[in-house]
């Protein structure tokens, strides 16, 4: 009786690897036709289901929201850069202007009649 018993066992327990087979071949059909959203199990857990639906969608906007931002960051370094270079350049090329010698080289080009002093200008004090 003893090996009947363990022949027993071993015949159900190909029968639970063979059931087992076919119920995870349904589940993927279930999942893919759509029926597996009318079970039991699932309406069970359509709170959670919900939930789990609303955070994922808030995760997802949340990671683009922040690709934006560091869009927007790298663009306005760039243009900070760009910026800071027109300045420096700007700035070279008015105190190069602004010399004694340019200055009066332009005033000549220019048919400006005004010269440079002589002497040295002198200071008036009033008591």
């Amino acid at each position: 009786m003893n090996e009947d018993n363990k022949t027993i066992e071993f015949i159900d327990a190909k029968k639970e690897k063979k059931e087992q087979k076919k119920s995870g071949r349904n589940n993927l059909r279930d999942f893919l036709d759509g029926s597996l959203m009318t079970r039991e199990l699932v309406m069970k857990n359509f709170r959670y289901l919900i939930l789990l639906t609303v955070l994922g969608i808030i995760l997802i906007a949340n990671r683009y929201h922040a690709e934006k931002i560091a869009r927007e960051t790298n663009n306005i370094q760039h243009k900070i850069k760009e910026l800071r270079a027109e300045s420096i350049t700007v700035s070279s090329k008015l105190m190069e202007i602004s010399r004694q010698s340019s200055v009066s080289k332009l005033v000549n080009e220019n048919g400006l009649e005004l010269k440079e002093l002589d002497e040295p200008a002198k200071k008036i004090v009033i008591d």
